[in-house]
């Protein structure tokens, strides 16, 4: 399926790795133009000259801490230009309601929290004055299938599903769509990290931590470029009808799947 992307030009947050490379990838393909954000400059300028060399696009590197008013400010002014805004940054650590101080909560909120509200709110802005676009926030599942283990991430996915409902019930009216996506366990290195660290914790090595994904879905978490497809997807004009919606890619896990 052709896509129609091939020209836009997209901001991806949190690029340097994980679901945002990943995005990176599949937009490349489809001929985007893009625009790659974080703060790991020697990850960034790897991938963007590996994406330039394969497809011939037009890649630019920010190295931007979106905690940053002023990072975030520039980053919004260079990006002007953008057809497409891929909110993917964040770090919220697991944790109970007592393990999670308040400079930790307030740290993590400040990049995937208030970091896709302020980038938005700029973005939104100048999509506007420029007659439209998209924007995608990837947002994750622990906002619907509430997990007092997670309280810091469940709390504030929870709110960016509220965001992007509200500002996408009525952005059609600027010829902007809003839309989310909620991931599942995704095998990125962070949590092929944390997974490890369970195993080595509750079965003595750190190698075996494929036992304790049984219980999930096809046996494994989702592949970063799942749902990386599912944005280009959601940005393209085939899903030019779709806004102020929440898309869950977690295998079934929060329809019911056995635990």
């Amino acid at each position: 399926m052709d896509l129609h992307l091939r020209g836009k030009r997209v901001l991806i947050t949190g690029a340097s790795k994980g679901i945002g490379a990943a995005a990176a990838e599949a937009f490349a393909e489809e001929g985007c133009h893009l625009r790659l954000a974080a703060r790991n400059k020697d990850a960034l300028e790897a991938l963007a000259a590996r994406l330039r060399d394969q497809h011939g696009i037009d890649v630019a590197v920010h190295v931007a801490d979106l905690r940053s008013k002023t990072d975030l400010a520039e980053l919004a002014a260079q990006a002007s230009d953008i057809d497409i805004l891929i909110n993917n940054a964040g770090d919220i650590p697991r944790g109970t309601i007592d393990a999670i101080d308040e400079a930790a909560w307030r740290h993590a909120w400040d990049l995937k929290v208030y970091g896709f509200i302020d980038l938005t709110r700029l973005v939104y802005a100048q999509m506007k004055a420029r007659g439209g676009g998209v924007i995608i926030n990837d947002i994750g599942a622990a906002g619907e299938r509430l997990d007092a283990g997670y309280i810091c991430g469940s709390a504030g996915n929870a709110a960016l599903m509220a965001f992007t409902r509200a500002l996408g019930g009525r952005s059609l009216a600027d010829n902007i769509r809003v839309v989310g996506i909620n991931p599942g366990p995704v095998g990125t290195d962070r949590y092929l990290g944390r997974m490890k660290g369970r195993a080595k914790a509750e079965l003595g090595d750190d190698n075996r931590y494929l036992e304790l994904q049984k219980h999930l879905p096809l046996g494994r978490p989702a592949q970063p470029r799942e749902i990386a497809d599912m944005m280009a997807f959601l940005a393209s004009d085939r899903s030019g009808y779709t806004t102020g919606a929440i898309f869950t890619v977690d295998g079934g896990l929060s329809a019911g799947w056995p635990a």
